[in-house]
């Protein structure tokens, strides 16, 4: 038993050492997270996406997916008096994420806002059509 928790740990410590915290290539693991809720009419799909502007993301429909993409571009650069640069940053990050809505839903049954950080879609829910076979009985009076 003891000897199996060296092992463990052994092999705990050499994956650290052979693969260090990974770059995340400015994707931010927290970022897209969503609440999806139901109502009668419609679904409302809330999505977090802190630090990217209205202009940053797209929202997508074909054959039945939504696609939401935000991409953002930042750099940060400061000059001297003489016009050298003395520090230069770049912030680059996108994110992706798809749902199925169906392909009864159309670009018309959807709305979208963007307010503190927080992307709101309203999918309104396709008619129900009747089954064609339903035989429809007519009363007699």
């Amino acid at each position: 038993m003891m000897l199996s928790r060296v092992f463990s740990n052994m092999f705990d410590d050499m994956m650290t050492d052979f693969f260090p915290t990974m770059p995340d290539f400015g994707f931010d693991r927290e970022q897209m997270k969503s609440d999806v809720r139901e109502y009668d009419d419609h679904y409302d799909l809330s999505m977090e996406l802190a630090g990217f502007g209205k202009e940053d993301i797209k929202a997508e429909l074909e054959n039945g997916y939504l696609t939401i993409q935000a991409v953002h571009d930042n750099t940060d650069e400061k000059k001297d008096d003489e016009g050298r640069i003395i520090r230069s940053e770049r912030r680059m990050g996108s994110c992706q994420r798809s749902f199925y809505v169906g392909e009864d839903i159309k670009k018309e049954d959807i709305t979208a806002s963007y307010e503190n950080g927080v992307l709101h879609l309203n999918i309104r829910k396709p008619a129900l059509e009747a089954p064609k076979d339903q035989i429809k009985m007519i009363d007699i009076q």
